[in-house]
């Protein structure tokens, strides 16, 4: 049975249960199955060898869930091609092509967990009471290590995206720096 963490979060200033473990700086990134807005599977090994930017929403037809798609679009614009930057949630690729027509968004890739929750239940972002994302940002290195983790301890707010994008950096630096 997956682990369930009460408490860590609030929606709309209401407790709500976790499904799955706490990722922390370190960490494996866990692999995990979505659908892309043309429903066909992908997974994180799909992006083997990249540094990216995995960001979750419950929605993006909410008022915070486009405001951040849509920063962490133009960040992706800034970041150019050294950061994958992916944004789940639980919508249907439908919706979810609907919002990128209407908003623009082609510089991230938006993915669904729709179907079986599997990045929820790998990252610990499953909102149990609502089947939704909870919101949190993760950066992942190239060699596949949780780098920066943030789970936003009220799903209403906003994430820290100065920090986020500030970790993404860091690991393209370190990376440059290498060679």
């Amino acid at each position: 049975m997956a682990q369930e963490r009460t408490g860590a979060v609030t929606l709309a200033g209401n407790p709500v249960t976790l499904i799955g473990p706490e990722i922390k700086p370190g960490n494996k990134a866990p692999d995990f199955k979505v659908m892309t807005r043309d429903r066909m599977e992908t997974t994180l090994s799909d992006f083997n060898g990249k540094v990216i930017m995995l960001t979750t929403v419950p929605s993006l037809d909410t008022g915070v869930c486009d405001l951040q798609t849509k920063r962490f679009n133009e960040e992706a614009m800034k970041l150019g091609d050294h950061v994958e930057v992916l944004t789940i949630s639980a919508d249907l690729p439908f919706a979810q092509n609907r919002w990128c027509e209407a908003s623009g968004a082609n510089s991230i890739t938006i993915l669904s967990d729709h179907l079986n929750m599997s990045f929820g239940l790998a990252y610990g972002t499953y909102i149990k009471e609502h089947r939704l994302e909870c919101r949190s940002v993760f950066v992942i290195d190239s060699e596949g290590t949780i780098v920066y983790a943030e789970y936003v301890s009220e799903v209403t707010n906003h994430p820290d995206y100065s920090s986020a994008i500030q970790a993404a950096r860091k690991v393209i630096e370190n990376k440059a720096s290498a060679y």
